[in-house]
């Protein structure tokens, strides 16, 4: 199954090309019906929503960036507005909505700090639940946290069965994200680049391969519905890992925006067939056990698949 992962911003009218990730584009939710019309007739089934909320500076006290993140569930935002206008829209889609603080926090990290500029994780763990939980109760299909705290999954999941939602929203946890390279056109695009610092106190390093391990069981052990591994293809072997851990659970990979920008570069280089070379990555992350991949070559698969 794939998931299309799209930028939804809070210009209602916009259609923002994004220059570091060919041929995507930041949308208003008044675009939305254009966009996806089409490619929900050509067999389109599931997005992930990105919010990107580049009016916030601009804004009211409300949806100004703040330490916490306020504007993350603000009813007017462009997430929640999304959901309801999608689900308005296209009953049958699958509507998943990425569940993190950075880009509506003033200092760009996923979660609260202490005043050292460190992750401060009991705060941090209630605000995200509380977002994913106002995400459910707009109407999205499946929350998907991807902050990476510890101990958000079970916070997120009793939010859930306590707003009566755990039996109609699916839980996708960023199980295993590592602190990759591979990020940069994602953070242009969403404009989530941390103000100082980096994230890798609270992402994985690349070589920790037991680290993701015990994420993925914790995760499991917490109630997530759908297991995650970012970046995809330099970790097919935690990819396997994970369908070796959770066997039982669906198992997500994420083509994430580098990936894609440099499959797209060295097909425009003449290095390889642009068509051929998505395919050989596509089977690679089947191959290692995922059962859904989020992918930007999604609107490409959907044509290339009814030729």
């Amino acid at each position: 199954m794939l998931m299309y992962p799209i930028f939804i911003t809070d210009d209602p009218e916009a259609e923002t090309v994004i220059a570091s990730l060919p041929g995507q584009k930041r949308w208003g939710v008044e675009k939305l019906e254009g966009f996806l019309g089409p490619l929900v007739k050509k067999g389109l089934k599931s997005v992930i929503l990105f919010g990107v909320p580049l009016n916030c500076a601009k804004a009211s006290d409300f949806t100004r960036r703040d330490e916490r993140g306020t504007p993350a569930d603000d009813v007017s935002g462009p997430v929640i507005l999304a959901i309801k206008r999608l689900r308005s829209l296209f009953p049958d889609l699958y509507i998943a909505a990425d569940v993190c603080l950075c880009e509506y926090t003033s200092h760009g990290h996923c979660g609260v700090l202490h005043d050292d500029g460190t992750i401060n994780t009991p705060p941090s763990v209630q605000r995200i639940a509380e977002v994913a939980v106002n995400y459910a109760k707009a109407g999205a299909h499946c929350v998907a946290p991807s902050d990476m705290m510890d101990g958000r999954i079970r916070a997120i999941k009793i939010g859930l069965m306590e707003a009566g939602l755990a039996n109609k929203c699916t839980l996708m946890s960023y199980s295993a994200k590592f602190a990759s390279s591979l990020y940069g056109p994602f953070r242009d695009a969403a404009g989530s680049a941390p103000s100082f610092g980096n994230r890798k106190c609270y992402q994985l390093p690349p070589a920790g391969r037991g680290l993701a391990r015990r994420a993925i069981l914790r995760d499991v052990g917490e109630g997530a519905d759908i297991i995650m591994v970012k970046p995809a293809l330099p970790y097919l072997d935690i990819i396997a890992s994970a369908a070796e851990l959770a066997p039982d659970h669906p198992l997500a990979c994420y083509q994430v925006s580098g990936e894609y920008a440099m499959i797209v570069s060295g097909a425009n280089a003449g290095v390889y067939d642009l068509k051929t070379m998505a395919f050989e990555t596509m089977d690679s992350m089947l191959r290692a056990g995922a059962t859904l991949v989020l992918s930007y070559f999604t609107p490409q698969f959907l044509d290339w698949l009814d030729q």
